[in-house]
């Protein structure tokens, strides 16, 4: 696996990426229904969307609705490239076909 492909591998991430690369292109998801779908909680989610988001695999905008402040997330083009690539990795292993 590539080192990019192994950050993808921890698994909060990859529910987190997982999640991500479900959505429709172009939408994005709220930090708590995020949170409530990958079953992590605030600190720990936070901590692993820095780490995709210094890699460049998913994009965080932040605002407000009223005086509550708002965290919407999606994945990036890299993002989903990579997520292509892990799960074709996967595929492989699974079908036995180790390089």
């Amino acid at each position: 696996m590539l080192e990019q492909e192994l950050l993808i591998h921890q698994p909060s991430r990859l529910r987190v990426m997982a999640a991500l690369a479900a959505l429709p292109r172009g939408t994005d998801i709220d930090f708590v229904s995020l949170k409530e779908l990958a079953k992590l909680t605030d600190g720990n989610l936070s901590s692993h969307l820095s780490i995709l988001e210094q890699a460049g695999y998913i994009s965080i905008e932040k605002s407000f609705e009223g005086k509550k402040p708002k965290t919407c997330l999606s994945i990036t083009a890299k993002g989903r490239k990579a997520f292509g690539s892990y799960v074709e990795e996967l595929e492989r292993v699974i079908r036995g076909d180790i390089r």
